[in-house]
């Protein structure tokens, strides 16, 4: 969830106050679908129109920059910041794309006699 902690709802909060309200409200709605009939953890992805974000997407973007750290050989700095950077980055593609929508040709269908010419 991208939250404005500037808004006038969540201005009488703290910053991390709203972070967990936020992610306590994701938690209520998606925890316990994911745990019971999907048998997954779930994390919520809080964070601020001014990119900061919640304890549990920090401490998940901490692991994954960890993890990155040990398979690429950069430091784990550099992990974070990449891992950041991608993310910001699909995030302007996707409201770009649902904004403006797609303008790409449509994907045509393929029969398998096309494919393997027959």
């Amino acid at each position: 969830a991208v939250v404005s902690t500037q808004s006038t709802g969540n201005a009488k909060q703290s910053i991390a106050e709203t972070y967990k309200s936020k992610e306590t409200e994701k938690k209520t709605d998606y925890q316990h679908r994911l745990t019971e009939v999907e048998g997954g953890v779930f994390t919520p992805l809080v964070m601020s129109t001014t990119g900061g974000v919640g304890k549990e997407f920090s401490t998940m973007l901490c692991q994954l920059a960890a993890k990155k750290e040990k398979s690429s050989g950069y430091s784990y700095q550099q992990c974070k910041r990449y891992i950041r950077l991608r993310l910001s980055f699909s995030m302007v593609r996707s409201v770009t794309l649902s904004l403006r929508g797609y303008r790409g040709s449509p994907k045509c269908e393929t029969t398998s006699c096309e494919l393997y010419n027959l």
